[in-house]
């Protein structure tokens, strides 16, 4: 069974929050309270992962919802797998991750996402961000004339 990080459930509760802001700056809405309440579970046992299996069905529904703003796939239409690598340079996904995709639950998707994010070797985090970065600088810069 798939496991969901706590970095997921603070991103949202963030969601949440910006939703559904405290009308007094004490009263939490009914999917921050759910979501809370697992995270200090986790903070309290020292555990950065919760089995889905175990998560209550308020909270779940709050998380689902959350993970439905998320994007889907990591895939930058740059498929080295395609071409025979084990791992796509594009987007940090394996072979397996690659073809089974479409079929793999929310929870593992986003444990692949946080796998290939921390490891930030793909071109997904490097090059195509730092051309996009590049461009966005000399975007700025006034015109010479």
């Amino acid at each position: 069974m798939a496991a969901i990080h706590i970095t997921d459930i603070e991103a949202a509760i963030n969601y949440w929050r910006e939703r559904k802001p405290s009308p007094d700056g004490v009263t939490l809405a009914a999917e921050i309270r759910a979501l809370a309440e697992v995270y200090a579970l986790m903070v309290f046992h020292h555990e950065d992962e919760a089995d889905e299996s175990g998560f209550p069905a308020k909270a779940w529904e709050a998380w689902e919802t959350w993970y439905h703003t998320t994007p889907d796939t990591p895939c930058i239409a740059i498929c080295s797998t395609s071409q025979g690598d084990d791992e796509c340079k594009g987007c940090g996904r394996s072979f397996d991750e690659v073809q089974h995709w479409p079929a793999m639950s929310p929870t593992e998707k986003r444990a692949t996402w946080r796998r290939i994010t921390m490891e930030d070797t793909a071109w997904r985090f490097n090059r195509y961000a730092e051309r996009a970065r590049e461009s966005d600088r000399l975007g700025a810069q006034p015109s010479p004339d």
